[in-house]
C-alpha cells in the first residue's frame, strides 16, 4: 500500500463521505431519472456503498492496482441486479465519483483513480449486456420478438 500516493489515499479516506455524497449529486445532475427508479431507500444503499467504493478506489491510490476497483465491481454487479439497479446508473455514479475526485488530488494523483474508476466501468459495462438487466429497452425490438 506504499508504491502509489499513500498521502492521496489518506485524503481520499478523510473526505469519504464528501466525496460519495457529491458522487450521487453529480450522477443525479447527470441523469435525473435516477431518483424516479431508485426511490428514497435505493439512493441511500447506493449512497452507502458510495463508501465501499471510494475506500477501493482509495486502497487503488496507495498501491496502484486498479484492479482491486475492478474487482469490487464485479463483485457488487449481481447485488446490483439483484436491487434492479442498471448498470447504467453504476456508470454514471463512477464518472461522478471521478469528478468528485478532482476535488481532493492533484492531477498526477487522478491517473491510477482514473485508471481504476475506468476498470470500474468496464466491468459495469459487461455486466450491462447480460439479458435482465433492469433498464428502459427498445419497444420496437420488444415487439418484434415477442411477434405482436
Amino acid at each position: 500500500m506504499q508504491a502509489g500516493f499513500p498521502e492521496a489515499a489518506d485524503r481520499i479516506r478523510a473526505s469519504a463521505d464528501r466525496l460519495g455524497t457529491r458522487a450521487l449529486e453529480v450522477a443525479l445532475e447527470r441523469d435525473p431519472t435516477i431518483r424516479g427508479r431508485l426511490g428514497e431507500t435505493g439512493l441511500r444503499q447506493l449512497l452507502r456503498d458510495t463508501g465501499i467504493y471510494v475506500e477501493r478506489v482509495a486502497r487503488a491510490v496507495a498501491s496502484l492496482e486498479p484492479g482491486q476497483v475492478r474487482e469490487w465491481a464485479d463483485w457488487v454487479a449481481p447485488v446490483y441486479r439483484r436491487r434492479k439497479v442498471p448498470m447504467d446508473d453504476l456508470v454514471t455514479l463512477s464518472e461522478g465519483l471521478r469528478s468528485a475526485l478532482a476535488a481532493v488530488l492533484s492531477p498526477e494523483e487522478q491517473v491510477p483513480a482514473g485508471e481504476a474508476l475506468d476498470q470500474a466501468i468496464a466491468t459495469f459495462r459487461w455486466y450491462r449486456r447480460i439479458a435482465g438487466d433492469a433498464r428502459k429497452r427498445n419497444r420496437l425490438l420488444a415487439a418484434l420478438y415477442k411477434g405482436g
